[in-house]
């Protein structure tokens, strides 16, 4: 679970110079402007194409990321525990394989609780959150900077889903991306080669620590994502709600059911909304019609083994580097130098 808008301007602020001692202001540029136009046009092709779909990147409005936040807190939810386990693990193995860190950039940052766990380890002198959400951002940043009141934080507002571009002036020294929680996986393997040699290409003299789902049973991989509680299925839900709002739909939540499913074929989770009964979605200039048990694809979290990733991390020009384990084999951390 996670996350294109298209790229508009970018802040010509720059981070505020602050006297030894004083407390730091997060600072937080936004590269892209949501082109409303443009959103349209990308949710109307998926909506009427032949297998309806939307962009995982819809899940995350304000709502979506808080109610994700939720989801790592659930039982049936392992990769975010599992993630943390290693990291309390290893720790001390991340620290000596990376070196020293000028700049750690957290792609996909959410409430930046999993790079806090990486401070005291590798002791970045800059911090840099990128997120789609950037009120959410903000507010996250906002604690972060309670909590490390000296340490230089920033946050990028940032759509990353096709084109990642990290503003060269909020990098100090050597960069090391961070990217947690399996959210590789909403890439397929081949979009993710693109997006990875994106990472390498701006992480010169540094590298990536990436964390990646593994393959494992379906009995332990579905519940992941369609938990007892249900509030993965009101993550899911909640998209309709936001496409009611950007393009004008006329979505009715109780009308579609959540399905997480897994693909063994395809070696990913699927999340899909499905039509509880023949209905029709209309929208200002058009309208479909869904049959029964239709559905709406809204999301891929694909599934590794070690070596496949490390041959995605080698096709996408890093470096051999190294990985841990959890005790149960269920998740890796890799680093790939650059």
């Amino acid at each position: 679970m996670n996350d294109p808008r298209t790229a508009g301007s970018t802040s010509n602020a720059t981070p505020q110079a602050t006297e030894p001692g004083a407390p730091r202001t997060p600072h937080v540029t936004q590269v892209w402007r949501e082109d409303l136009a443009a959103t349209r046009v990308e949710l109307l092709r998926g909506l009427t194409a032949a297998a309806a779909y939307a962009s995982p990147k819809f899940l995350y409005d304000a709502l979506g990321s808080r109610l994700f936040e939720a989801i790592t807190e659930l039982p049936e939810y392992y990769p975010t525990r599992t993630e943390a386990a290693i990291v309390d693990a290893h720790g001390a193995a991340f620290a000596q394989a990376i070196g020293k860190v000028g700049t750690l950039i957290d792609l996909g940052a959410g409430n930046c609780s999993k790079a806090l766990r990486l401070f005291p380890l590798l002791a970045p002198q800059r911090y840099v959150a990128v997120d789609i959400s950037v009120d959410f951002l903000r507010d996250a940043l906002a604690h972060v900077q309670r909590q490390h009141p000296q340490l230089d934080v920033n946050g990028v507002g940032l759509d990353f889903s096709s084109r990642l571009q990290i503003p060269p002036r909020s990098v100090q020294g050597r960069p090391v991306f961070f990217y947690a929680g399996s959210s590789i996986g909403n890439f397929t393997p081949e979009e993710a080669v693109p997006f990875l040699t994106s990472v390498r290409e701006q992480a010169g003299g540094g590298g990536l620590l990436i964390g990646v789902d593994l393959v494992k049973p379906t009995e332990i991989l579905e519940p992941a994502y369609d938990d007892a509680l249900g509030v993965t299925a009101a993550f899911n839900l909640n998209l309709l709600l936001h496409l009611n709002r950007l393009i004008g739909t006329d979505f009715r939540p109780r009308e579609w059911r959540h399905v997480g499913l897994f693909d063994t074929l395809r070696s990913r989770i699927e999340m899909h909304l499905e039509a509880r009964h023949a209905l029709t979605v209309a929208w200002p200039g058009g309208e479909r019609r869904f049959a029964a048990g239709e559905r709406i694809h809204t999301e891929n979290s694909c599934k590794y083994t070690v070596p496949r990733f490390e041959a995605l991390l080698q096709a996408s020009g890093f470096a051999r580097g190294h990985h841990w384990l959890d005790e149960q084999g269920w998740f890796a951390v890799f680093w790939a130098p650059a």
